[in-house]
């Protein structure tokens, strides 16, 4: 548990950083509300009693100041509510601040290449880390650090309140409060461990399996699996469930260790004030303060108890989550190239990460400025590795790379939930409408757009549902035409299209490349024929170069698919 619990102070110190003046107010104010919450609960029965007893005889009431204790107890009493709503506003609103800053750091994180690349593979995943993941460190300061600070700072004002009436009562009376009610939190901690992760575990098998099921549906039917996953969800909420029941049954246990904890306090102050009163030592007032004050002790405690039962689900989200949301590394600054060059490799290896080797090997290669390049081979040579490469979104493991910026066009493009407008404007976000339209033209979808019911504001679905995969591949090439870079990088931009579209649509971009250098990874004739220059790869390396002209371009396109 020790080695769990150093997982939290990355997080404790993220959590400082972020807002460490409002989360050391909010613990302030509740210990205030504590303090404040047993003065008015012991300052009470202690003005009751003394009442009671001074209206005995008609002296003692004449002298009896009531006054004082009456204006001590409205004190409290504002002081108690104002700390109150002091504390939960304050807590609550730097909870949220800094779970929302939290939320930043992981999306920043998981937007580096090779995260992005893992995670989208399992969406369900990334869903549960952005929203169960960090709900669940909310705990980390409601329930635990703030109760733990209170609970601890209320066994020491207990312990010298009652040092007052009995020192060696006061004393006792702390270690009991220490031993019982922090020894049953950190029991129920230590207990609620392992069921705490089950149910982590379980709640995001039974989400990813839920969000399979809802996007898998048609791929799941036509398998004959829809039972099978129905089956793996049902299987998923036992687990819930079991894991629930067994965080339910320590939670009635260690609250029934409290309630015993608690009523023996009671019973033990009644005596011990008893005979104190009874031996003259205090009068029945004191008596009356002293066990409404033990009364008041124990509540801190119990509500440390719901953080020490959800411990284990916040540790496991630290454990998961920490490691992105460390600052990442610089990135390598872009080199640029030798004037009138878009790029220069040298002796280059490069991979995608957790690849068990280089998928370039020993790659040297270079583009002048405004050349169509094709690179082609087989599925797995590494065309879109080295695309990956010029990009930026992976670094070579060996060799030297120069490069001009660039926009690519992967084989998957992610569109949005929004409108053709602000699909295309993440590319630029000052276009004006005209501008749009014209990429659209240069595209081959605008005619589609018009013929749309609102055009360029028609809201797209999920994953940009309402367009055909076609017309999806044309709006993310128009949204890359929108970008105003020198090096342009295709992997296989036509790919779907049919062939009187994909020659219009080759035809458009050759006429507004304007400049600009094209590196085209493809497998298709109609695509490199565009090129200048034509790189066969094998195996991460250059089996065969040839330039327009030449008989060995020609041979090269006729090794690639047709039109």
């Amino acid at each position: 548990m020790k080695t769990s619990l150093k997982t939290l102070l990355p997080l404790v110190r993220l959590f400082w950083v972020e807002r460490g003046a409002s989360l050391a107010l909010g613990a302030g104010l509740s210990v205030l509300a504590m303090l404040a919450g047993g003065g008015l609960l012991g300052l009470s029965g202690w003005f009751i009693t003394a009442s009671a007893f001074a209206g005995l005889t008609v002296a003692s009431a004449a002298v009896f100041d009531v006054f004082m204790p009456s204006a001590g107890i409205r004190l409290l009493a504002i002081g108690r509510t104002a700390a109150r709503y002091g504390e939960r506003l304050v807590t609550h609103d730097a909870t949220l601040r800094v779970l929302a800053a939290l939320r930043e750091r992981l999306f920043r994180g998981w937007a580096e290449p090779s995260a992005a690349a893992a995670m989208i593979r399992r969406p369900a995943k990334l869903l549960f880390r952005l929203t169960n993941d960090v709900d669940a460190l909310d705990s980390l300061y409601l329930r635990v650090l703030v109760p733990a600070v209170v609970a601890v700072l209320a066994a020491i004002a207990v312990t010298i309140a009652l040092c007052f009436i009995d020192p060696s009562f006061g004393v006792m009376t702390g270690l009991w409060l220490v031993a019982l009610c922090l020894g049953l939190s950190i029991v129920a901690a230590r207990l609620a461990l392992k069921p705490g992760r089950r149910r982590a575990h379980a709640m995001e098998a039974l989400r990813a399996r839920i969000v399979d099921l809802v996007a898998g549906q048609t791929d799941l039917a036509m398998a004959g699996q829809l039972q099978a996953q129905r089956a793996a969800i049902v299987e998923a909420d036992q687990r819930l469930a079991e894991a629930d029941s067994a965080l339910n049954r320590i939670d009635s246990g260690v609250a029934a260790g409290f309630s015993l904890g608690s009523t023996f306090l009671l019973t033990t102050t009644l005596l011990v004030v008893a005979l104190l009163a009874k031996q003259g030592t205090i009068g029945a007032p004191a008596a009356a303060f002293a066990l409404l004050i033990a009364f008041a002790a124990t509540e801190p405690f119990a509500a440390l108890r719901r953080g020490a039962l959800e411990l284990g689900r916040t540790l496991l989200a630290a454990r998961r989550i920490a490691p992105r949301l460390n600052p990442a590394a610089a990135p390598m600054p872009r080199v640029e190239p030798v004037a009138g060059y878009a790029f220069q490799l040298s002796a280059v290896a490069a991979g995608r990460e957790g690849a068990f080797r280089p998928v370039l090997s020993d790659l040297s290669l270079s583009l002048p400025v405004g050349e169509r390049l094709a690179v082609v081979g087989e599925s797995g040579v590494g065309k879109s590795t080295l695309l990956a490469l010029l990009a930026g979104e992976i670094a070579a493991t060996s060799g030297s790379v120069a490069r001009q910026a660039a926009a690519t066009l992967m084989q998957r493009s992610e569109l949005f939930r929004d409108t053709v407008r602000g699909n295309l404007k993440l590319a630029a976000p000052h276009a004006d409408d005209n501008r749009l339209r014209d990429a659209l033209a240069t595209a081959g979808l605008l005619d589609d757009i018009d013929a749309l019911p609102h055009g360029l504001s028609t809201r797209l679905g999920e994953g940009g549902s309402g367009l055909s995969g076609g017309q999806l591949r044309r709006l993310a090439l128009a949204r890359l035409l929108l970008r105003d870079t020198p090096l342009w990088l295709l992997d296989e931009p036509t790919e779907g299209l049919d062939a009187a579209t994909a020659r219009a649509v080759l035809a458009r971009l050759a006429s507004v490349v304007d400049g600009r250098s094209l590196v085209i990874a493809t497998h298709i004739r109609r695509e490199a024929a565009l090129a200048d220059r034509i790189v066969a790869l094998d195996d991460g390396r250059i089996v065969a170069m040839a330039a327009r002209g030449t008989s060995e371009f020609e041979m090269l396109l006729d090794r690639l698919r047709p039109d």
